[in-house]
């Protein structure tokens, strides 16, 4: 069969360009060969000088130059042209105004040599030459998305390799965890304090180029999750001479929140937007957590800035995950959010788990994830008994379904879980199976974790690589307090179980592997088969998707149905439990029908006036035939 890997509409872009470059107002720029003009905002700063760092014959210790900068007529900033080239290592000293002297990365470096703690490298980043410079992406509602995690994926080269398959296999779009350098060799990658350069352990910033341009040429999208609202703990020198950048008042789950009154805090996060956008060619980008940024106008503004700067050039795509449930976001600049109400109800109804917060997804669960397929939020300014009876979210049944990113795992609900299980090894594979194909045949962009394609069973366990002795003990041990306090963590001897997070091993047991079993490829073949069917009858036709009704029957079984573009009405009805459930089929279509799947007898058992275990019937009914 054809996939669909283009769309009819694209947007106008100019000549093709394979030099894709941002000019930054900070860092390393290289004005002309031989030269490199550096820039840094350090207002607390009394003096800044850039120190070269310069490899010397039989491993002899870098010989340092030092030079010392001057300071901008714009307060605050400090510059300096210097001898220098592609490849030279650098970092800043500076001499703050309280006296205290330190040595530091750049905090717009392109590229680390090893570590977020030592020396920044002077990148060309016009070196790369695009294979495919006229790409223009694709439609957001064409997404169908794969978030993976780089280093679990042997770096930006390891994941290259794997690109063809994936694609052959029908998704569209690769989403990356945050890359953005960080503490150590492995870490989910929340943990960034360096947001220009790409984590060496990974690789350089021309194989990451690579990696997308790969993507592009198999007509894959590439999504990067950015973190804006907070730094990790380890690595991040801006307290010393920029402490201006952070803001007291506000608190975030990580300490003092960005200042985004600053309007150098802002331009610092619009040129990174920008930078990966343009400089990397990512379509799109994933803001993690914005619920914890104070100020939602400045998710506002950068999402208007994004659209200004690629206006009728190329499909650009912006996702939130917000626990807010903003439809005000969605009005403004985004695409989609994520879909956590989704993913808890789906969850409940297949493990049976009500703990954290499940809780609030316990009672008429079946009727929330009604509510899920037809309107998108389950939570739309109702109360939360797990945010202590605060309402949440906004009215959200006038979106349209692509609004909403569905997904029954992510790197959240499978590692913050305390020895990081995946579903495939909570839930019965029947209901798993019906479970799977709702997700992948619903309006809803849908979203599936690295292995999850071949029904891995490793677990994806939380990971870090700190090298702060004192930092390494407080996260092992604050992860096991935080288990500490739910009933099933009562015996102490399997909280201690707990897997260490700063343990390599950890990091090797969350690498997912295709062993080429039957069960795998089994479980691969479905996968696919879903995918293709998604492909040739449903990808064409999702824009301007709306919901017509949806209703709940029986304990675990839901029907939903939408209207395609092309007025072709989708039914689907699922019953993810291990029950028979009362409908019949005319409750759910009125005529002659195209069956697109038909999965445990169900077509039959309707007839009949029943809904079997486990079973799911997908169908498209065509008015105007």
């Amino acid at each position: 069969m054809t996939l669909h890997l283009h769309a009819d509409h694209k947007p106008h872009k100019p000549e093709a360009n394979n030099k894709h470059y941002r000019l930054l107002p900070a860092g390393a720029h290289i004005v002309q060969p031989g030269k490199v003009r550096f820039r840094i905002w350090a207002p607390n700063a009394e003096k800044v000088w850039v120190v070269l760092s310069e490899p010397q014959a039989d491993d002899a210790p870098h010989a340092q130059q030092a030079h010392e900068m001057s300071a901008d007529a714009t307060a605050g900033w400090f510059s300096q042209e210097v001898a220098a080239h592609a490849g030279s290592r650098y970092r800043y000293r500076i001499l703050n105004k309280q006296g205290h002297e330190l040595l530091v990365p750049d905090p717009w470096s392109r590229a680390q040599v090893d570590s977020v703690h030592g020396d920044s490298i002077v990148v060309d980043p016009q070196a790369y030459t695009w294979r495919h410079p006229g790409w223009t992406g694709r439609p957001w509602h064409e997404s169908i998305v794969y978030e993976a995690h780089v280093g679990c994926m042997g770096g930006f080269e390891g994941l290259r390799t794997q690109l063809p398959q994936l694609a052959a296999m029908g998704f569209t779009a690769i989403e990356l965890m945050p890359i953005a350098s960080f503490p150590g060799e492995r870490n989910w990658g929340y943990d960034g304090v360096l947001q220009f350069a790409p984590q060496f352990s990974y690789g350089s910033p021309d194989q990451l180029k690579a990696l997308v341009d790969e993507a592009h040429g198999l007509g894959l999208c590439v999504y990067l999750d950015v973190v804006y609202n907070h730094f990790g703990p380890e690595g991040n020198y801006l307290a010393h001479y920029a402490p201006q950048f952070f803001c007291h008042e506000h608190q975030t789950p990580w300490g003092d929140a960005i200042d985004f009154a600053q309007q150098e805090v802002i331009e610092f996060y619009g040129e990174n937007a920008l930078y990966w956008l343009e400089e990397f060619q990512f379509d799109g980008l994933r803001f993690d957590a914005c619920h914890a940024i104070w100020d939602p106008a400045f998710l506002v503004s950068i999402a208007g800035r994004i659209r200004t700067e690629f206006h009728d050039y190329r499909h650009i795509h912006l996702i939130a995950e917000n626990d807010h449930n903003s439809v005000t976001l969605l009005q403004n600049g985004y695409d989609a959010q994520w879909n956590d109400d989704g993913h808890h109800a789906l969850h409940v109804l297949l493990t049976g788990e009500t703990s954290g917060y499940y809780a609030d997804y316990t009672d008429n669960t079946i009727e929330q994830l009604a509510r899920c397929l037809g309107e998108g939020f389950i939570y739309q300014g109702e109360v939360s008994a797990h945010r202590n009876g605060s309402p949440r979210g906004e009215p959200s049944s006038e979106m349209p379904p692509s609004s909403f990113v569905l997904f029954l795992q992510n790197h959240d609900q499978i590692g913050n879980r305390a020895f990081g299980e995946r579903l495939i090894t909570l839930v019965p594979e029947p209901a798993l199976k019906v479970a799977t194909a709702l997700l992948l045949l619903s309006p809803q962009v849908p979203m599936l974790f690295m292995g999850e394609e071949f029904g891995a069973t490793e677990p994806f366990l939380y990971f870090t690589s700190h090298s702060d002795p004192g930092l390494t003990h407080a996260v092992r041990e604050g992860r096991r307090a935080e288990f500490a306090a739910f009933p099933q963590f009562q015996d102490t001897s399997l909280v201690e179980r707990i897997p260490d997070p700063n343990a390599e091993s950890s990091f090797e047991q969350s690498i997912p592997r295709d062993r080429q079993t039957k069960a795998q490829a089994a479980w691969r073949a479905w996968v696919t088969h879903l995918l293709h069917l998604r492909h040739e009858h449903l990808l064409p036709h999702l824009g301007h998707c709306r919901a017509l009704r949806y209703a709940a029957f029986g304990t675990h079984a839901v029907h939903a149905q939408w209207q395609l573009e092309n007025g072709d009405m989708l039914t689907i009805a699922a019953n993810l439990g291990a029950v028979n459930a009362a409908r019949h089929l005319d409750q759910l279509v009125s005529g002659p029908a195209q069956i697109l799947l038909d999965h445990g007898n169900a077509h039959a058992a309707l007839q009949a006036g029943e809904m079997p275990a486990c079973s799911i019937f997908v169908c498209l009914e065509h008015p105007q035939a």
